[in-house]
């Protein structure tokens, strides 16, 4: 390894840098992704049993303890549920907007190391093909294959480098773009589950039911 690395030249070090940053980045979002991860269809049913039983404190409660994208979107709705529907979508789309920051951190690492590496390479490359022509043009143009080697072993180290680096980056980057999707999904999802549910809870409990009229009461009309 560190024979490569000195025969590649100084962009060698340069690649391992990034492949060091990418590894990183990596690493930590997709910790972060799994933390914000949780099981929706769950959490929903549980909560729509309190909101339908008007226990809004409780349902609070409930998020606060975890602690996600996902819960802080039903929770900015929680607080403010007196609102009207309208305003209440408007306060879930708020609070996700302010979400998609935090999850997209980072990010934009890795698809720059993706696209910096190959170059990186390519540089290399050209830099060991210039140091092969100086060979040949330092001998009057006859240059033996060992004197235009070390250039062309460069180049070529340089450039694999640079791919071996950019290519799991891409995927690693795809990855967390389909990670990040899921719980953007998830966030719109229970927005709008939450928001009907505060809704529907809100229209059932301003009706007034009143009791059947007794036999005797209507006796005494």
């Amino acid at each position: 390894m560190i024979d490569y690395m000195q025969k590649g030249g100084p962009l060698m070090w340069l690649i391992l840098v990034c492949s060091v940053v990418s590894i990183a980045v990596f690493a930590e979002r997709l910790l972060y992704f799994h933390r914000a991860t949780i099981n929706l269809g769950e959490l929903l049913q549980g909560l729509s049993n309190l909101i339908r039983r008007r226990n809004l404190a409780e349902a609070r409660v409930e998020c606060q303890a975890t602690s996600v994208p996902v819960t802080r979107v039903i929770h900015a709705a929680l607080i403010r549920h007196r609102l009207p529907r309208a305003e209440l979508r408007e306060i879930v789309k708020e609070a996700g907007q302010l979400e998609v920051p935090r999850l997209e951190r980072n990010l934009g690492i890795l698809i720059a190391i993706g696209y910096i590496c190959p170059l990186i390479g390519l540089l290399g490359t050209v830099t060991g093909l210039i140091q092969a022509f100086v060979q040949l043009s330092a001998n009057n143009g006859y240059a033996t294959l060992a004197d235009v080697s070390g250039g062309v072993y460069q180049s070529l180290l340089t450039t694999a480098a640079g791919l071996v680096v950019a290519i799991p980056t891409i995927l690693a980057y795809c990855h967390l773009s389909a990670r990040l999707n899921a719980l953007l999904h998830d966030m719109e999802r229970a927005g709008i589950e939450v928001v009907n549910l505060l809704s529907e809870s809100e229209t059932d409990s301003s009706i007034i039911e009143f009791a059947p009229e007794s036999p005797a009461a209507r006796e005494h009309r």
